[in-house]
């Protein structure tokens, strides 16, 4: 991602007319109480990335076991190309337009109005949240074989409840804290993949990871697993308001990011599959643990699968942050009450962040499956309006400020949009009823959600933010 050398500060000028001394600029500038925080420098920036994308291989094992070893290694290194590259560069485009905490909610409110601004805000945090339900099920999981009592009943529900509290405070306490969490866990979750490669090179077989039977393939499987693991790029985008210098900052991250994110599927893949003999029915969720002690022993099965628990942390604590600052970015914006641009004393949103919790407790009775069929689904939406905000933003105000710009004209632009439009139409094609009817339930709650909310600005039952009022960015 090769910087650009543009001014720092971003102007609407030709777009909007200022009409009271409240108004605030778009840019660096458009969240003025955040210079009081500590901001997130590039490092930890990286490893919030990691695991809002990722958060290391635990969960790609199925993708062996639904296509086979040379279809799975394939997809995780074509996929990024067709969808995380093209994801990534956006944000980092769009993201240093706007650098600030209502993140791809700006985007699309710049590009289409402000009421399809809170759609997407509205789809991509029910999205989220669903994905943060995963989170503290999955970290009963692996603990299950070790503590019996947490699988199920009444002990796992109370467990799941104090996991979920606890890592809820640990957001609370500050995003720069929650950063260089996640390098610790970050180092920590990939550092036994690195002990597992090691001592996997003299049993490698090169052959078997070109074994393939495409009469044998669950598409939809497939398909999810390689769409899960790998979206969630534009999350970062919401924490833009909170990074250090984030026009050069946030590009450079982004391009780490992809870089950690591709290594740390890709290798423990190849290690896997070449290591051990292939039986694809093994290869579901916790394999790598089972693979760690026939190349390592126990004690390196043990470092797996408290790398795989720490993870689930991790990725709930980068989620959790990325929900609750697009909520208040939302609010500073005027486009939800006022309250949820509160910060805490520690510069964390906490209306944000108890909202998010709810959300995540209320959701976690979903099933695994249906958590990531409803997210993808969801998301897609997200996604597609994100990707006409970007060609719109193009066509529609070419010289505005870009401190990063992706290095091809308006053309280039579509075409560049149009393999990961294929892509979630493919996703979107593959969900179940089930979850279509369910993912629809909730896009018809946003339709009707955001004039709700302007009928209750209307008749003051809550206060809203005006200095920054996104129907202001639409004036010309």
């Amino acid at each position: 991602m090769k910087q650009r050398n543009l001014p720092t500060r971003q102007t609407v000028s030709g777009m909007v007319e200022p009409s009271s001394a409240d108004y605030v600029e778009l840019g660096e500038d458009s969240s003025p109480n955040t210079e009081k925080y500590q901001k997130v420098s590039i490092i930890p920036l990286v490893f919030l990335i990691f695991y809002e994308v990722s958060g290391g291989p635990f969960g790609v094992e199925d993708s062996v076991q639904a296509a086979g070893p040379l279809l799975a290694l394939l997809g995780f290194l074509l996929v990024p190309l067709i969808w995380s590259v093209p994801e990534a560069l956006i944000t980092a485009e769009l993201g240093t337009m706007f650098p600030e905490n209502s993140g791809y909610v700006v985007w699309v409110s710049s590009a289409l109005g402000p009421y399809w601004g809170f759609q997407q805000g509205w789809m991509k945090w029910l999205s989220g949240v669903i994905d943060n339900a995963l989170y503290p099920v999955l970290f009963l999981d692996y603990l299950k074989s070790a503590i019996p009592a947490l699988e199920g009943g009444l002990p796992r529900t109370v467990a799941v409840l104090v996991l979920t509290l606890v890592l809820t405070y640990m957001s609370y306490r500050g995003l720069n804290i929650v950063g260089w969490v996640a390098v610790l866990l970050g180092v920590f979750s990939l550092l036994p993949f690195v002990f597992m490669g090691l001592v996997a090179i003299p049993k490698l077989k090169p052959s078997r990871w070109l074994v393939a039977d495409l009469g044998d393939i669950d598409w939809s499987l497939y398909l999810n697993v390689l769409f899960w693991n790998l979206n969630y790029w534009d999350s970062i985008s919401t924490l833009a308001g909170e990074v250090e210098n984030p026009n050069k900052t946030l590009p450079k991250a982004l391009f780490y990011g992809v870089i950690l994110v591709v290594f740390g599927y890709f290798f423990p893949l190849l290690i896997g599959i070449g290591a051990t003999p292939l039986d694809r029915h093994l290869w579901t969720d916790g394999y790598f643990s089972d693979i760690a002690k026939m190349l390592g022993g126990v004690w390196l099965l043990t470092w797996v699968q408290s790398a795989a628990a720490l993870s689930n942390m991790g990725m709930f604590l980068a989620e959790m942050s990325s929900d609750a600052f697009q909520l208040e970015g939302m609010a500073s914006r005027g486009m939800l009450p006022e309250l949820f641009a509160k910060r805490s004393p520690y510069g964390t949103p906490l209306v944000g962040i108890l909202f998010s919790a709810s959300g995540v407790i209320l959701l976690s009775w979903m099933s695994f499956q249906e958590i990531v069929a409803a997210e993808n689904f969801l998301y897609c939406f997200g996604m597609i309006m994100e990707f006409i905000a970007f060609v719109k933003l193009r066509i529609d105000r070419p010289a505005d400020s870009r401190p990063y710009k992706i290095p091809v004209g308006t053309a280039g632009a579509i075409l560049m949009c149009i393999p990961p439009a294929l892509l979630i139409l493919v996703v979107l094609a593959f969900a179940s009823l089930r979850v279509m009817v369910i993912s629809m339930v909730a896009v018809v709650i946003g339709l009707v959600l955001e004039p709700c909310l302007r009928y209750s600005e209307k008749n003051r039952w809550f206060r809203f933010s005006t200095k920054t009022d996104i129907n202001d960015m639409m004036k010309t």
